[in-house]
């Protein structure tokens, strides 16, 4: 890697092409990267509790998370540069990116030179990240930390995390839409399910992963997003295994499954990546097949795209597909 003070001489001379598009949902048109909406100076307190200071609402951004880029793209305002842009396209369909926008090097490792030659005017990740790469890229950017999830109200830490982008890029009104929309999807979701007779029904949502002959199974207990939202729309999470304080999430294999003995258990899974451990990997798995919820076919596959830590968009996705696996 270059040195950074060679890279910012460098990328003096960088043109950076505005991008404009629209998501296939309801969010506000992208504007093109290079505008302005106000030249009033903003500060902003980040998921860190430091404030962050902008000369004017950030036009530029690179996100480091896809989340964080998910409620960029809703806000009305197209990155400059993601984190894993073909990442984001398998996982992430609520808010598509524009072909424009840079691939900044994985999420687990960014590349400080590819953000630098962007200019952008802010970055934002997420807290638990490598805490090395935020003095790294303060050196020449704004860099704006969000929680990203906290298991102890995730619905809430959401909708705080979306608005304090917003106030960074200047969309504060658009920020209000979305969640409105979203307060109105889950509202008439739990009417939808309480006149269907779904109210207080069991649920619990997975994905997984093969390592040789072995299958690992994450749980979505209670206090990860997910299952914030379905507790929203008046579902009760079954899973009570262990999960950690920041996700809500828990590990497990198909024998702990066991554990799920009520039959009107509805079991969601994600596997948008098209590694299908549960309809592949646990065909022939006696344990799976003996499951009450698989017996009575009580199981259902997200349709791929819906990004399970994501902002209102997604979390919209999620809600009516889950209030349409349980009035079908």
């Amino acid at each position: 890697m270059i040195p950074l003070r060679n890279v910012l001489v460098a990328v003096a001379a960088v043109a950076v092409l505005g991008a404009c598009g629209t998501t296939e949902t309801a969010a506000p048109e992208p504007a093109a990267s290079g505008g302005t909406a106000s030249a009033a100076p903003i500060t902003v307190t980040d998921g860190r509790g430091k404030q962050v200071t902008l000369d004017r609402p950030a036009t530029k951004v690179v996100a480091l998370e896809w989340g964080e880029a998910e409620m960029v793209v809703s806000l009305g305002v197209m990155p400059v540069g993601v984190a894993d842009v073909k990442g984001y396209g398998t996982w992430v369909t609520a808010a598509k990116l524009d072909p424009s926008v840079k691939d900044v090097g994985t999420r687990q490792e960014p590349s400080v030179d590819s953000i630098a030659a962007l200019q952008p005017d802010l970055v934002v990740m997420e807290a638990e990240r490598d805490s090395a790469l935020v003095p790294q890229l303060e050196k020449f950017v704004p860099v704006m930390v969000a929680k990203g999830s906290d298991a102890s109200d995730n619905l809430g830490r959401m909708r705080a995390d979306l608005k304090m982008i917003a106030t960074a890029v200047g969309r504060t009104a658009e920020a209000d839409k979305l969640l409105a929309d979203l307060d109105t999807t889950l509202a008439d979701g739990k009417a939808r399910l309480a006149a269907a007779g779904a109210a207080g029904k069991p649920f619990v949502m997975a994905d997984g992963w093969k390592d040789g002959s072995k299958i690992s199974i994450r749980m979505f207990g209670k206090g990860s997003l997910v299952s914030d939202l379905a507790t929203r729309l008046g579902l009760t999470n079954a899973w009570t295994g262990e999960v950690d304080p920041q996700w809500g999430l828990g590990t497990t294999d198909v024998e702990g499954l066991t554990a799920l003995k009520d039959p009107d258990t509805r079991f969601f899974y994600n596997a948008s990546d098209g590694q299908d451990v549960f309809a592949d990997g646990l065909a022939s798995n006696a344990i799976w097949e003996k499951l009450p919820l698989v017996e009575k076919g009580q199981v259902t596959k997200l349709p791929d795209g819906i990004w399970t830590f994501g902002g209102p968009l997604s979390c919209k996705q999620y809600a009516e597909t889950v209030v349409k696996a349980f009035i079908a």
